[in-house]
């Protein structure tokens, strides 16, 4: 039950500063009148105050659970591109960095099906703290564990707190082009990215949550190269 926990610290203090960002704006529904140039400011404002502490709050956990601040065998590097590194999910950057896009499309997609009416600043807030919610619950023994256990990932020991700060970063890079770009265009660029990474490391975000439900023995032994 512990490895849920701070997850759920996560979404529950989001939650909180969400309900005190609709008062600070002084709002009881969300686009229920046209905005002015000031409400529009106080509302980014508002809305980068808010990202910034949730992003605050998910490193300060982080910490707190153990995962080193950046890779602590070496300098802080941009990019780590050989997965089988211990430098993969220390450095800032690696192959895996680009699933995180895929996470923001996908939340994007999702939001777009909630029934009331919401700004894009509240669906950034959203999911913003959806994604740091799941970086929280990847870094936990449980997960970790699985991935050794099922995964590619045999000497994965958790993401340093400045890949797990990217990858939400980069997330939300992936929501704004949802937001900004047709549907067909983020269909096309996760296909791109999947079969990208499919060649270039044997992996991907759909082979990475398969065999993390179902490890199967033959797809584990092919990214491998065995």
């Amino acid at each position: 039950m512990i490895s849920y926990l701070p997850p759920l610290l996560v979404l529950f203090v989001s939650a909180v500063l969400i309900a005190v960002r609709r008062l600070y704006l002084g709002r009881t529904a969300e686009n229920s009148k046209p905005e002015g140039a000031v409400e529009r400011s106080a509302r980014r404002r508002a809305d980068f105050l808010i990202g910034f502490a949730i992003l605050f709050i998910t490193a300060m956990t982080l910490l707190a659970m153990g995962r080193t601040p950046s890779y602590k065998y070496g300098p802080i590097r941009l990019w780590s591109g050989d997965i089988k590194s211990d430098q993969n999910s220390q450095q800032i950057a690696d192959p895996y960095t680009f699933t995180h896009v895929i996470h923001g499309i996908g939340f994007y997609a999702l939001l777009r099906l909630v029934p009331a009416p919401l700004t894009l600043g509240t669906r950034v807030i959203a999911a913003l703290s959806a994604e740091s919610a799941w970086e929280v619950f990847e870094n936990s023994d449980l997960v970790i564990n699985r991935y050794r256990t099922a995964t590619l990932s045999l000497d994965y020991y958790g993401d340093s707190v400045i890949n797990s700060i990217f990858d939400i970063i980069v997330s939300m890079l992936g929501f704004f082009f949802a937001a900004r770009f047709p549907a067909r265009a983020s269909i096309i660029l996760v296909i791109f990215i999947e079969v990208a990474l499919a060649f270039l490391i044997r992996d991907n975000l759909f082979l990475n949550i398969f065999l993390l439900l179902f490890p199967v023995t033959a797809i584990k032994n092919w990214q491998l190269g065995l």
